[in-house]
């Protein structure tokens, strides 16, 4: 699997499809904006929601979950990219959050 970095990530958007696995309560106290919000637990209930046909960039507070994430889905066919260091990073680099569902 890819890694970015939250200052590379912060290049792309809005052009590519972010995948927040957090649960509930973490990501509306603030995530990457517009990240779609799929939490690990339901990868496997939700994948064939997502685009086979983009590259998913996948985060979560800190990298493990969206490592794992990301790891089924490219068992089932997906391209993924996990965001070194997730939200944590990207709120500590200073970049905008969106909040709420």
């Amino acid at each position: 699997m890819d890694e970015i970095s939250v200052s590379e990530l912060n290049t792309v958007l809005p052009n590519v499809t972010v995948v927040d696995v957090r649960e509930l309560d973490e990501y509306v106290a603030g995530h990457v904006p517009n990240a779609i919000h799929i939490p690990l637990s339901t990868i496997p209930l939700r994948y064939e929601e997502l685009a086979r046909d983009e590259n998913l960039y996948m985060i979560c507070e800190a990298g493990g979950r969206s490592a794992q994430a990301g790891m089924f889905l490219e068992q089932q066919g997906f391209n993924t990219t996990n965001v070194v260091g997730g939200t944590g990073a990207w709120r500590n680099a200073g970049y905008e959050l969106a909040f709420g569902e």
